[in-house]
């Protein structure tokens, strides 16, 4: 029996028929029956997946992470108004601010909604990375202090660290020598 394949209203139907008076037994997929196959596979998949909206994903994105940077700006226009900080010093309390909240959304689930709605919107600016270290650690911390807290608090963001630490020792040999 050789069977022909189909896609129709989201369902895979599969056809038989006989072919040669043959009854029973499958011959091997090849060729174009595979290549079909295929196609309908896919199509069947497809069928499941619902549309995305890109627009949509880039724009959440766009306002999410531009919010972001915009309580980092007012923090950094309110600091700048209220200390007598030097520039250097404005950058790093904003960082450091940045930090603490994205730990402490983090920390209170919050972070994770954002996250699912605004997607890359809150993942690149500061506070992303922020989320990435305190996210894995609070997953882990019913594994105890060492194992658990302090072996997974990096997972994610120790690669981060580790190739930003080393790109900027070569890029410091780099401008040594020049």
């Amino acid at each position: 029996m050789a069977r022909a394949e189909r896609a129709t209203s989201g369902k895979l139907v599969f056809q038989t028929a006989q072919k040669n008076g043959k009854q029973g037994g499958m011959s091997a997929m090849t060729g174009k029956n595979r290549k079909n196959y295929n196609e309908n596979y896919i199509q069947y998949v497809n069928s499941f997946d619902p549309p995305t909206q890109h627009f949509k994903n880039c724009f959440r994105a766009f306002m999410v992470g531009g919010l972001i940077c915009c309580v980092g700006q007012f923090l950094r226009v309110l600091f700048e108004n209220t200390t007598a900080m030097s520039s250097d010093e404005l950058a790093s309390a904003v960082s450091v601010v940045l930090i603490f909240l994205g730990t402490l959304l983090t920390g209170l689930g919050v972070y994770d909604r954002i996250g699912r709605n605004a997607g890359a919107g809150s993942i690149v600016p500061i506070t992303g990375f922020a989320n990435s270290v305190a996210s894995p650690a609070i997953e882990f911390k019913t594994e105890g202090l060492v194992y658990g807290l302090a072996a997974k608090m990096f997972i994610v963001a120790g690669p981060i660290i580790v190739y930003g630490v080393l790109a900027g020792t070569a890029v410091g040999i780099v401008y040594l020598f020049l």
